[in-house]
């Protein structure tokens, strides 16, 4: 497939790159800074381009197959999620290109907690409930948006660094814990699981999540 990938410099956006590419798809690794393009793999073509505006996107998105998101914004500017959001869908339904958006985890019902979103238990992080509201936000662009051709991933509630084992366990709009009530998916697990769904689609139009095996 031919896949533009918007955030690519980020931590997710890096590893999404890496096993696009492993597979044998063309990238094209969209950045805003081209300087922070120096440690994306090689073989990846590097275009300069603004998520938040929607020319860029039509144009970044044109003749492609599917554009993946993984953009996040800076601490304090969380509110520009859902905008940049807007325009992306915006953009790609002008081409037609599928949309993968690798949003957030704090829309997820949490088992056991009568009907409350991990934002919503008493214990959130309060450092994080900005951009647990711009995810929110964010899912919600998505939803009122038919036009467009996209699917929503949400990570478990921790999403780090580790190893891909190709492994993933797939649920819905429920947040998914192991027996020890840990949820977690290595970043390169969770590209894996991604590059899954754009090659094998199953959640068109619809919001999932994953979490290891």
């Amino acid at each position: 497939m031919r896949i533009t990938v918007f955030g690519a410099a980020g931590e997710v956006g890096r590893r999404v790159v890496a096993e696009a590419l492993a597979r044998g798809h063309e990238v094209t690794a969209v950045v805003r800074n081209p300087e922070r393009a120096t440690g994306l793999p090689a073989g990846v073509e590097v275009r300069t381009g603004d998520a938040a505006n929607v020319s860029d996107v039509e144009s970044l998105s044109a003749g492609q197959d599917l554009v993946i998101t993984a953009t996040r914004p800076a601490p304090g500017r969380e509110t520009e999620l859902p905008e940049t959001t807007a325009a992306i869908l915006a953009g790609v339904a002008r081409t037609g290109a599928r949309l993968l958006v690798v949003g957030g985890a704090a829309t997820l019902l949490v088992p056991g907690a009568e009907g409350m979103t991990l934002q919503e238990l008493p214990d959130f992080p309060a450092e994080l409930r900005p951009i647990a509201q711009a995810c929110a936000e964010q899912l919600a662009v998505c939803r009122a948006a038919p036009t467009a051709n996209w699917t929503y991933l949400s990570p478990p509630a921790e999403l780090l660094p580790g190893e891909r084992t190709g492994d993933y366990r797939v649920g819905g709009d429920e947040l998914l814990s192991d027996p020890d009530g840990i949820s977690r998916i290595s970043m390169e697990d969770f590209a894996v699981a991604l590059l899954d769904e754009a090659e094998r689609p199953a959640h068109g139009g619809a919001r999932f999540t994953v979490a290891a095996a």
